[in-house]
């Protein structure tokens, strides 16, 4: 059967990775999604499982055990993920976030001693921005690190960590005043740093608390959690790159990565409402004839194909031009936008086309219209993604007056 969003170009090695995730998560993921997710249970037999795959350690370079694959394939992959569980998708970007900004930035050191347990998937990671008061504006971060000798003391609460349970490994952001005079511009004056923790809440080392899983309206199953450092003692040895004031630069290119995969989770939801819907149309009926066939059905899924293509081409666009080496942060903000507003859009369009029985949890299409919210806020949401768009806009078309 033909099937939408196919990505030209690829290698042997790549369609062959893509149809063994794809298998995966026809035979593994959806036959258990929707009763897992309704749950709320962590998926710990998919994650066994993806860890078998070797996925845990797709893009980490192959001299630390990881397959040393492209960004672009990971996207692919993430996408085919979301196709069945976004939540899934969640657990994998944490991860791959933290690792990447560690093959980025990390020190000699802190490469050998985590890359090669993150590639096998025995160390997991996940990354805390975010705080409860700030929502977007990173730089009122308020959470601190002071050197004391040999170690750092942080204190804070951190909100909305994918993760925050069941990871060992956190990079945190933090303000850290040490060697930036008064007056330094705010995200000159942040540091990441790597915190070490046992999986699992409440107390997971002296200083460090994760409470407990926030409730939320869909996105469930993955922990979302806060953090909270009173006291947190950490070596200066875990200071991301070895260097203070460096983290929010870190963190950026980070969430560039993210980026691209919020827009592949919104094109793989996407894909899936879509299936959903264009299956069930062909099996209602109204008027004597199934659904598929009244014109009005037609322009909608001639609309949700549309969309579909349209934002996976967008994704694809913004992972090769960050595998190329190439500033990208325009592309995938506008891959980001696009793709998690057009999420929504095709799958609230599959929930119409379902009618009453959309409204039903015996559905599928009911979970999905819960998740696809989340990506119109994670990563950034679409106004922060506009006013990123707006300004590399104005800069790639200064006027020449």
């Amino acid at each position: 059967m033909a099937r939408l969003a196919q990505t030209a170009g690829l290698t042997d090695v790549q369609r062959e990775i893509l149809s063994t995730v794809r298998d995966f998560v026809d035979k593994e993921i959806i036959p258990v999604a929707t009763e897992l997710e309704h749950r709320d249970e962590y998926p710990q037999a998919i994650v066994d499982g993806l860890k078998e795959l070797g996925l845990f350690g797709l893009m980490i370079p192959e001299e630390y055990g990881g397959l040393g694959e492209s960004l672009l394939t990971y996207a692919l992959c993430v996408e085919e993920i979301a196709r069945g569980w976004m939540s899934v998708s969640g657990i994998i970007n944490t991860h791959f976030i933290v690792a990447y900004m560690l093959k980025q930035h990390g020190t000699q050191e802190q490469k050998d001693h985590f890359l090669p347990r993150m590639a096998a998937g025995d160390i997991r990671g996940a990354f805390s921005m975010s705080e409860p008061g700030l929502g977007s504006d990173v730089s009122a971060i308020t959470s601190k690190a002071v050197k004391d000798g040999d170690e750092y003391v942080l204190n804070g609460q951190k909100m909305w960590l994918t993760n925050g349970g069941t990871s060992s490994l956190v990079a945190v952001l933090v303000r850290s005043d040490e060697g930036h005079p008064e007056g330094t511009a705010p995200h000159r004056s942040m540091t990441t740093f790597l915190v070490e923790k046992e999986p699992g809440f409440g107390e997971v080392r002296p200083g460090l608390t994760i409470p407990g899983k926030i409730e939320k309206m869909g996105y469930k199953g993955v922990d979302t959690t806060e953090l909270i450092m009173d006291g947190l003692r950490i070596p200066a040895d875990r200071v991301l790159g070895g260097v203070t004031g460096r983290g929010f630069y870190q963190m950026m290119d980070g969430v560039e990565v993210g980026r691209v995969n919020v827009a592949a989770r919104g094109c793989g939801v996407a894909q899936r409402a879509f299936e959903l819907g264009v299956q069930y149309a062909q099996q209602r009926h109204t008027f004597g004839k199934p659904i598929a066939q009244h014109q009005a059905i037609q322009f909608k899924l001639a609309e949700m194909a549309t969309k579909v293509e349209a934002a996976h081409a967008m994704m694809v666009n913004a992972a090769r031009k960050k595998d190329s080496g190439e500033r990208n942060d325009l592309e995938a903000g506008m891959a980001k936008y696009l793709a998690s507003e057009y999420c929504k859009e095709v799958v609230e369009d599959a929930f119409r086309i379902h009618g009453g029985y959309g409204f039903s949890k015996e559905y599928e299409i009911e979970r999905l219209y819960r998740e696809a919210p989340m990506l119109l806020i994670g990563e950034g949401t679409a106004e922060i993604q506009k006013m990123i768009i707006g300004r590399r806009l104005l800069e790639e078309y200064r006027f020449q007056g």
